[in-house]
């Protein structure tokens, strides 16, 4: 192993048997409608060989966002940019972890020592698309704000005007927002992994994505639902689930472009 970057995969490395099922596959491939909650489960699977040091690991990510974001009037762009790198780092800890390897805190920070170039400009590709998203939702709300104020209805008029035009931003934010989550859900994976470019890793990342649209709706549904649990006991379960909800994009990725 490298020992400069632990993790920097050798030269024959010794996969596991999920990785050597079969090659990758740019294009990735449809699976089972199922295998939504199998990611889950293989992210806890992946949890439970090192919990505390997952612990550790969503800590030091979370502080490191937090920090980040207390920088004056640029700390919340850089967050958005930043986090590309992060999420690269995390996943090459996650593989890692998966073929038995080292894994520790510095698995956060493997972004910045490996694919780091693409990450950046990954990140500063979801940063316009998360400008973009949210453009249109601004415009109305401030549209509707300006048309409400010119309207000179009575005060409950005008908060359930304001109330309509705020979810009517709501919606189309969401709508908007979609595509970017697919074309970065991904992204980082393919970018550390395979050396794809950061377009073509999230053009791969949204096809992916789209063409698993029943395993992500189940995905989803289970993920809110134990958020819901999660959330119970003072929030603590997230220590828990934000572990494995990490792991699982890594699962998701192995499932889709690897195995097969």
């Amino acid at each position: 192993m490298n020992e400069s970057n632990p993790y920097q995969p050798p030269a024959t490395p010794a996969a596991p048997a999920s990785e050597r099922a079969g090659a990758f596959s740019a294009a990735g491939r449809a699976v089972d409608a199922g295998r939504g909650w199998e990611w889950i489960a293989e992210g806890f699977a992946l949890f439970k060989k090192q919990p505390g040091m997952w612990i550790l690991v969503l800590i030091v990510l979370v502080a490191c966002s937090i920090l980040i974001s207390l920088v004056p009037i640029v700390g919340a762009l850089a967050n958005l940019l930043l986090m590309q790198v992060f999420m690269g780092g995390v996943m090459l800890g996650c593989r890692a972890l998966d073929r038995g390897e080292s894994f520790d805190v510095g698995c956060v920070f493997a972004g910045f020592k490996q694919s780091t170039s693409d990450l950046v400009v990954l990140g500063l590709l979801a940063l316009v698309g998360w400008i973009l998203a949210f453009i249109p939702a601004i415009l109305i709300m401030g549209g509707g704000a300006f048309m409400t104020m010119m309207g000179g209805g009575g005060p409950m008029a005008n908060i359930g005007a304001l109330g309509l035009t705020f979810m009517l931003a709501l919606l189309v934010s969401l709508a908007l927002a979609l595509p970017v989550y697919m074309a970065l859900w991904f992204a980082p994976s393919l970018v550390v992994f395979n050396n794809l470019k950061p377009v073509d890793a999230m053009k791969a990342s949204f096809l992916a994505c789209l063409k698993n649209i029943v395993p992500f709706l189940l995905y989803g549904v289970i993920l809110l639902a134990l958020c819901v649990v999660a959330a119970i006991p003072l929030g603590l379960g997230f220590l828990v689930l934000g572990p494995v909800a990490i792991a699982s994009i890594y699962t998701g990725y192995r499932d889709i472009f690897v195995a097969g």
